[in-house]
């Protein structure tokens, strides 16, 4: 689709809970995915390190950016939501790992999140779309 709003991706089920949102959403050349926590086996992660779970949340980004037809490359600014202020370091360590080149814009914010968890991202990809006319689109 070239012009106006795509959902990308299945429902969103937490805890066997479908939420009432969309995983992702291209509109246009870009695509905009809903913040994501860590998780494992359908269920939040709670346990483990803030490089644990920001691994965890990375490589379901990873997934969901996939599904849209973009990469890690594709991400021009990302949004960073850490419970505490002691997690940076170990957040921006692996961060780096991910986004080893030509890395997003970044906001990062310590905030209570509504789950149990340290570390929540999202991010806005820009991928143009091929623009040329189909039979189906003259």
């Amino acid at each position: 689709m070239a012009y106006g709003k795509e959902i990308i991706g299945g429902d969103v089920i937490i805890n066997g809970r479908k939420l009432s949102l969309s995983k992702a959403v291209r509109a246009g050349d870009f695509v905009y995915l809903t913040g994501q926590i860590p998780m494992q086996g359908g269920a939040v992660m709670t346990e483990g390190s803030i490089e644990d779970q920001t691994r965890n949340v990375l490589d379901h980004i990873t997934v969901t950016l996939a599904e849209a037809g973009c990469d890690l490359f594709h991400v021009v600014k990302s949004m960073i939501w850490l419970r505490d202020r002691e997690d940076f370091p170990g957040f921006n360590d692996v961060y780096a790992e991910y986004f080893t080149e030509e890395p997003p814009a970044r906001s990062a914010v310590i905030n209570e999140l509504l789950v149990d968890v340290r570390v929540e991202i999202e991010v806005v990809a820009y991928k143009p779309q091929d623009r040329r006319k189909t039979p189906d689109n003259t």
